[in-house]
């Protein structure tokens, strides 16, 4: 089975009632018929936070604002081959905002992803065939959708040989005395030398938070649990030197989540790291500020890059 993915921003946008707003499939999207919140696929070297606000105005004709982050989650389907070949099993990694109306007229988008737009309470969401995602974000109970319905297979990004996308999952990690634990990026990868978040790219058919909690014992051998969705953050590097030998123009999503240790112990790098990480250790506060951090580091950590 063909294996692909794709990344996702979608916005909880509700009216003054509280009810959410809601777009239907149409014939031209993978799941026709089907409703979800708005939104759709990045674009390369686009933000997430940007790309809710473009598919908005695309897709409802809304101008939005994005006022927060409410969840990152996954999920994998599988459609037919074209011709009845290989069967492919799509990831798609969402990301989901909430969003304030600004500005536009609700409509829909037929020649794209929606024939049809309402605002729904959640009553009224729970009576239409809704995309299991959106299910669980309107806190209503998860069903699969029918097996018999049409699903037409999202096309393939185009090829670009020297083109990535990647998502990935890093935690800010404390522990009972509230040091920091930080990860140092081994010779040969973007950022070598500097100490980073632990945390990594997640599987396919993995959920962001799962693929931190299984990095975070590879690179450092401790147990941790999440605690909230703390941001997203986006790189685009155009020219990244790494292991390929060649620059690569990369693109990187980033969730980052705030993450406990209740019982740490000596940070010790595994061999299920795979070679990006040359290092971990725990940090007090005071230290941390000494440190060469990547920018996500120094985002999370509010500490200035060196």
């Amino acid at each position: 089975m063909e294996r692909r993915r794709r990344i996702g921003a979608y916005g909880v946008c509700r009216d003054s009632d509280g009810r959410a707003l809601l777009a239907r499939g149409s014939a031209a999207c993978p799941f026709p018929g089907v409703w979800q919140l708005p939104g759709g696929g990045l674009e390369h070297a686009e933000h997430p936070a940007h790309a809710v606000v473009r598919e908005f105005a695309e897709e409802t004709g809304l101008t939005v604002e994005v006022t927060g982050v409410r969840a990152a989650l996954a999920d994998v389907a599988t459609f037919r081959g074209a011709d009845h070949g290989t069967d492919v099993a799509v990831h798609t990694d969402r990301l989901v905002f909430d969003v304030e109306a600004r500005g536009g007229e609700p409509r829909p988008e037929p020649a794209g992803g929606s024939d049809e737009l309402g605002w729904f309470t959640p009553d009224e969401a729970a009576a239409v065939p809704l995309m299991p995602f959106t299910a669980e974000l309107l806190g209503l109970p998860v069903t699969p959708l029918p097996a018999d319905l049409p699903r037409a297979l999202p096309p393939p990004a185009p090829p670009a040989p020297d083109r990535g996308q990647r998502f990935a999952a890093y935690g800010l990690v404390t522990d009972p005395d509230d040091r920091v634990l930080l990860t140092m990026i081994a010779p040969g990868y973007p950022g070598a030398g500097r100490w980073h978040l632990p945390g990594g790219g997640t599987d396919h058919g993995e959920q962001p938070d799962t693929g931190l909690l299984r990095e975070l014992v590879e690179e450092s051998g401790q147990l941790g649990r999440v605690v909230e969705l703390l941001t997203v953050d986006n790189l685009h590097n155009p020219a990244a030197l790494g292991p390929e030998g060649r620059p690569m123009d990369w693109h990187a999503v980033r969730v980052v989540y705030r993450v406990r240790v209740d019982r740490p112990t000596a940070a010790v790098v595994t061999e299920q790291a795979g070679g990006s990480t040359e290092r971990a250790a725990w940090f007090t506060s005071a230290q941390v500020r000494g440190l060469r951090l990547t920018e996500v580091a120094a985002l999370a950590t509010g500490r200035g890059g060196r």
